[in-house]
Formats: structure tokens, sequence, C-alpha cells
């Protein structure tokens, strides 16, 4: 492991990205020096609440991509696996989608040696709708006049239209309900350290990205980004390396506490009393993916006596497989019609499963969990 900050040398990237621009400089390098194919990233659509996934294969086109969206709390591992796994790419990874590429590789259903990943540090995402109407009630500012933003120094910040900033503590946005999902709340991972890099602004100069290479790929996309002329490096003082540290310590702290609070929440079993069977969180989650087997397609599952489905069996068959892998992500809790908090329940077993085994779900050396381990005759 070691460090760099970074920014790009190209104007218009320095211009439209986020801290010196290096996430789109590196994406860059890769398409026209044909590394990669193309390039998986977000793209926003009408606004900054509504980024989405969006493949470019032209370098033209990575200026829409750059800077951050924390109202898009989107997932990548499934788009790869299901419709790029036979390309080379570069993809921009959270640590959740890192994590869950991960597992996504332990099952064979990604190949590590076609992707180049920039992790891209991350402190939480914002419900798209929730955002707008956070805007609307803490700021003094209307939602489709917001041209960027930014959670930094432990705040929301807005940028407007006019070049004005607004910004609000995330601790006084969450204590009104507002601010970031709960599984991102308390989320403890918040550095990809499984991408090849880890890209953000904690630690770094103003104008700068502060780089974590991870790896020797990492090194190599580095020194070819620089060799090419498009991205300027250079050493950060030990302060910058302890500020980031600290960052990511407080964040980590933040992320226990919000675990202890929330888990609880687990024993009132009659928020699970509420399924109706519909199967999407089971659709979105970026590693449970074996549709075409899935035990809850067999027939012993479909009880026309019972309708909807017993809440029991079916969310029981999906934690008795996916707890122990479960990246925390909440895309579960975001499609769930009956605004059920799956999430919560998922990572409680998957932390009891960590106090057992050492294992985290994307983020452990381990080439496979325990369970399906040698190891899981001693469990």
């Amino acid at each position: 492991m070691s460090y760099v900050l970074a920014k790009s040398r190209n104007d218009d990237i320095l211009d439209a990205g986020e801290c010196g621009g290096a996430v789109t400089s590196i994406l860059k390098y890769l398409l026209d020096e044909g590394i990669v194919e193309g390039v998986l990233a977000l793209s926003p659509h009408d606004d900054i609440y509504d980024a989405m996934p969006v493949y470019i294969t032209d370098s033209k086109d990575l200026l829409k991509t750059a800077g951050s969206y924390h109202c898009a709390p989107t997932m990548v591992g499934d788009l790869v696996q299901k419709y790029l796994s036979d390309k080379k790419i570069a993809i921009t990874v959270k640590p959740c989608d890192m994590r869950a590429i991960e597992e996504l590789v332990m099952r064979h259903r990604i190949d590590k040696d076609n992707i180049y990943f920039i992790g891209l540090n991350c402190g939480g995402t914002v419900s798209p709708v929730s955002g707008r109407e956070m805007i609307d009630l803490f700021y003094e500012a209307n939602p489709d006049d917001v041209v960027s933003e930014e959670i930094d120094k432990g705040k929301f910040i807005i940028k407007l239209a006019n070049g004005s900033e607004e910004a609000v503590k995330i601790h006084d946005l969450e204590k009104e309900g507002y601010g970031r999902r709960g599984n991102c709340q308390r989320c403890d991972v918040k550095i990809p350290r499984k991408a090849n890099i880890a890209c953000g602004n904690w630690g770094a100069e103003d104008g700068w990205t502060f780089i974590e290479i991870n790896d020797e790929k990492g090194q190599e996309l580095i020194d070819g980004a620089k060799n090419a002329g498009i991205l300027e490096i250079k050493s950060p003082g030990d302060a910058a390396v302890e500020a980031r540290a600290k960052v990511e310590k407080i964040m980590i702290n933040m992320a226990k506490k919000n675990q202890q609070a929330s888990y609880p929440l687990v024993s009132e079993m009659d928020e699970w009393n509420r399924c109706i069977g519909c199967y999407a969180c089971r659709d979105i989650c970026p590693v449970c993916g074996c549709f075409e087997n899935c035990e809850l397609n067999k027939s012993y599952f479909n009880d026309e006596a019972t309708v909807p489905p017993s809440p029991i069996a079916f969310h029981g068959v999906r934690l008795s497989h996916m707890s122990f892998s479960c990246v925390d992500c909440g895309q579960c809790d975001d499609v769930c019609p009956m605004d059920i908090p799956v999430s919560l329940i998922f990572d409680k077993l998957q932390k009891k499963y960590y106090e057992r085994t050492g294992y985290v779900a994307g983020v452990s050396d381990e080439v496979k969990p325990p369970l399906y381990s040698p190891e899981k005759t001693e469990l």
C-alpha cells in the first residue's frame, strides 16, 4: 500500500471534476490507450438526484460522469456479471460495490483480471426522493437549483447554479430522519481497499485527489496515467496521511454507534409480517443471483393455502443462503414496497457470523466463506 496526491492535466476535466479530477483522468487514460473496451460509471440523467450507471466507450463522454453523486445509491456488480463479463473494462466502485464484486468473484461470476477497479471512498449515500425533500426542508434552496453536492467534514454540502454553497451537518439531518440511508449510517467499511486504487478528498489538498494504491495493478495504473501526461502526482505529507486516517476512524466509530442503536429493531417481528412475497429484495440483491435454480421457485414453496407466502419461510431461506455474504448495500430496503428494514436483520446475522468466524463479506482474504471451506466441520 502506498499513497499519492493526483490531479488532472486536462483543463476540461479539472473544471468538471471533483477534487482534482483524477478519477476521470485515469478513466480517460484507460480508454484512450485502448487498455479497456469501456468504462462503467455514474452519470446524471435529468438532475443530480437520478444518476445512473452508463457504459462509455468514447472518452469524450467521460465528462458527464465527472463529480460525486451521493444521491445515487446504485450497485454495479450485478450489471457486470450479467452484461459485461466478457469485456475488458474499468469501473468506479463504492466500498459496498467492491464487496459485492468480491463475493461474485468467489462464485466465479466475475473475472477480476478483466477489470480495473477505481475505488471511491464513501461516507454514505442519500435516497434520491429523500434528498430532494431534505434540501427543500433544511436548505435555503430549490432542489432544482442544485448543480452538485458533496459530503465533507461532517456536512452535506450543496452547490447552486449561482455559484453559492449551503451546508448542514450530517448529524443534524439524520437526527431528523434525513441524511444518509440507514445502511450507510451503520456501514463500517469506508475505503474500498480491494479495489486497485481508492480515491477521495479525505486528507487531500484543495484541488487534489488523495489516492491509496492497493496493489501492483493500481501502481501500473497511476504510473501509466502519469507517463501519458494526463495526470500530475506528488507525495502527500505525513499530516495529510494522518488526517485521512483520522477521518476514516471517526466515520467507523460513528458507524459502530449507529449499529448499536439500530440492531434492537430486528426483534420487532411485526415488521416481517408485512411481507407480501414480491421477491423484490431477492431480485435486487447484487450477490444473490441463482434465479434459475432458486430454492424459492421450487414447487414446495408454492403453498396455495397461504397467500402471501409465509415471511418466515421466504426470509428464512434467503437468510440461510445469503446472510454471511451480505454487504449491507441497502438495496433490499430501497425496493421493499412494505418498508421492511430487510438489510437490518441480514447485517445483524453477518456481524454474528463475523464473531464466530472472523469473516467479513467482500473484505476478508479467504477464497471462500468459512461455511464453504473445510473449516465448516469445526463451526
